[in-house]
C-alpha cells in the first residue's frame, strides 16, 4: 500500500498500515504492552501514536483534565489500535494508575504536571516516557531521578533530537570525525515570536476542570486562548522557551560533546517588548552561557524584531577552528572556513513508510523519525535492563541548567553550581528557589519523600 492509497481510504485504513509499518522499526514482545497515557493533547498523542508504530500495545487508559480533549484521543486509538479498543478515560491519573497497571506510561502534561505522575507511576511499578523538560524546578527533577532509581524504573525523557537521524549524520561526520577541528564556542538561539498579551479571564467551560489543570502551580485564572496550546506563555506551567526550546538543543550538545553540569550559569533578559499590562508572564528576551571551560555555550532568545538566518529560525550553531557546522529540526549545513563549498543536509522524511502521520494533522513530519527512534529505544532499554539514550538524569541535568537560567536571569546574578551536591555555591536565596511552593494540598515531591 502506497501513501496515495493510503489516503485514499481514510484515517480508518491506519490500523492495518499502522501494524505493517511497524515491522520497519519494530521491538518483539510475548504480549502487548499494557500502556496509559496522562495528557492528551498534542505531543502526548504524537508521542503515543508513534509508540504504536514501534511496539505491540494495548492501550488501557487515557487522562486528561479536558474531557472533550480525552474522549476525542480515546476514538483516535481505537482507529489505530488492532483490536479496535476504545480505553478507558480518567480526569484523575492516579485513577488511572490503580484501575489499570499499566506497564508504560507516557506523560505529555504541560511542564507543572511532569513530576507528580512521573513519580507515582514508577511507584506504582511503570516505566515511563515524560516529554521535555522533565521538571517546572530543580527540586522536582532532583525527586523524579530518585524514584526512578528507588523504585527500579527505565524513565526515558523525550529530548528526541539526541535520536534524529540528520542531526546525529552531522556529529558524526564534522564532530566526531575531526573535521571541524578544536570547538570552543556554541550558540543555541530562538528567533520565533511570542504572544503579546490573553484575552480577559473568563469562566472555564464545562468540559474543563481548571482547578485540576493548575493543579500544584500557583493559581492563574482561565484564559479563552490558554488551553491546549499557550500555556508555555504562562510561568505558573512553564519557564517559557528557554524550558520549551533551548533545553532540546542545550541537550543535544551536552550529548555531543559528553557534558555534565555547566560549571556556572549566567543570565541576563526579561519582557522587553511586550505591553507593560501584557498578561504574558514568561521572557522574550534572554542572553545565557553555560559555562563549561573549555567550551562556551551561549543561549540567545530575541522574541521580536527580524530574524537574521530565515533559514535557522531555532536551532544551535557550532563554530571550530576548520569550520561552522548549523543545525535545527529542519536541516544541517556544514560551512567550511577555506571557503569551500557549503553542506547542506536536511531531515528524514519517513512518511512514506508511516503515511498515518500524515493523517495526524498535529505531527511533526520533519521530527517524527526522532520521536519514533527515542520511543524505540525507551521499549529496548526496558526490555534489555539497561538507561536509554534520553535517561532521567540526562534529563534533569538539561532541564534543570535551564531553570537556572531563569533563576539567573530573575536574580540578577551568576550561579556557580555544586554538581555533587546540586546546589549554587554561597547563594542561600538561589537554593530556597530550587523548589517553588504547591498550591493547597499537593505536596512537592523531594528525594527523601519519595
Amino acid at each position: 500500500m502506497n501513501r496515495r492509497t493510503f489516503l485514499q481510504h481514510g484515517a480508518k485504513g491506519a490500523v492495518g498500515l499502522s501494524a505493517l509499518s511497524s515491522n520497519l522499526l519494530a521491538v518483539e514482545a510475548e504480549k502487548p504492552l499494557r500502556v496509559g497515557l496522562i495528557g492528551c493533547g498534542w505531543y502526548g498523542k504524537t508521542d503515543l501514536l508513534h509508540l504504536m508504530q514501534v511496539a505491540p500495545v494495548d492501550v488501557v487508559g487515557l487522562c486528561d483534565v479536558d474531557r472533550n480533549m480525552v474522549d476525542a484521543a480515546s476514538e483516535l486509538v481505537a482507529q489505530r489500535q488492532s483490536s479496535g479498543k476504545k480505553p478507558q478515560v480518567y480526569g484523575d491519573f492516579r485513577k488511572l494508575l490503580s484501575d489499570q497497571s499499566p506497564e508504560i506510561v507516557l506523560v505529555g502534561t504541560p511542564d507543572h504536571w511532569h513530576c507528580l505522575p512521573v513519580v507515582e507511576a514508577c511507584k506504582a511499578g511503570a516505566d515511563v516516557y515524560v516529554q521535555k523538560p522533565i521538571s517546572i524546578d530543580v527540586v522536582e527533577g532532583q525527586a523524579m531521578v530518585a524514584a526512578a532509581r528507588k523504585y527500579g524504573r527505565t524513565v526515558q525523557v523525550g529530548l528526541e533530537r539526541r535520536s534524529t537521524p540528520h542531526l546525529l549524520e552531522a556529529r558524526d561526520k564534522y564532530i566526531l570525525s575531526g573535521v571541524m577541528g578544536k570547538i570552543g564556542y556554541i550558540d543555541i538561539h530562538s528567533y520565533y515570536g511570542s504572544r503579546k498579551t490573553f484575552p480577559s479571564p473568563v469562566a472555564p467551560p464545562a468540559h474543563l476542570d481548571w482547578d485540576m489543570y493548575v493543579g500544584p502551580a500557583s493559581w492563574r485564572d482561565y484564559h479563552p486562548k490558554l488551553h491546549p496550546r499557550s500555556w508555555r506563555d504562562c510561568r505558573e506551567f512553564s519557564n517559557g522557551q528557554t524550558g520549551d526550546l533551548c533545553v532540546h538543543f542545550f541537550d543535544l550538545m551536552r550529548y555531543f560533546f559528553d557534558l555534565g553540569w555547566p560549571r556556572r550559569v549566567a543570565a541576563t533578559g526579561g519582557s522587553l517588548m511586550r505591553p507593560s499590562d501584557s498578561n504574558v508572564n514568561v521572557h522574550d528576551t534572554q542572553n545565557a552561557l553555560f559555562d563549561y571551560d573549555g567550551l562556551q555555550m551561549v543561549w540567545t532568545q530575541k522574541n521580536w524584531g527580524m530574524n537574521p538566518d530565515k533559514d535557522y529560525p531555532w536551532g544551535a550553531t557550532i563554530y571550530g577552528e576548520k569550520g561552522t557546522l548549523k543545525l535545527s529540526v529542519w536541516r544541517y549545513d556544514y560551512i567550511p572556513n577555506d571557503g569551500g563549498e557549503t553542506i547542506r543536509r536536511d531531515s528524514v522524511d519517513e512518511s512514506d513508510q508511516y503515511p498515518e502521520d500524515l493523517v495526524h494533522k498535529e505531527t511533526e513530519v520533519f521530527a517524527a523519525p526522532g520521536n519514533r527512534r527515542q520511543l524505540l529505544d525507551f521499549v529496548r532499554s526496558r526490555q534489555q535492563g539497561k538507561r536509554p539514550v534520553a535517561d532521567i538524569q540526562e534529563g534533569h541535568v538539561s532541564s534543570a541548567s535551564c531553570i537556572l537560567a531563569n533563576l539567573s536571569m530573575e536574580l540578577g546574578r551568576e550561579l556557580r553550581w555544586d554538581a555533587e551536591n546540586e546546589q549554587v555555591i554561597g547563594d542561600p536565596e538561589a537554593n530556597r528557589r530550587l523548589a517553588r511552593k504547591y498550591r493547597g494540598d499537593w505536596l512537592h515531591p523531594t528525594p527523601a519523600n519519595i
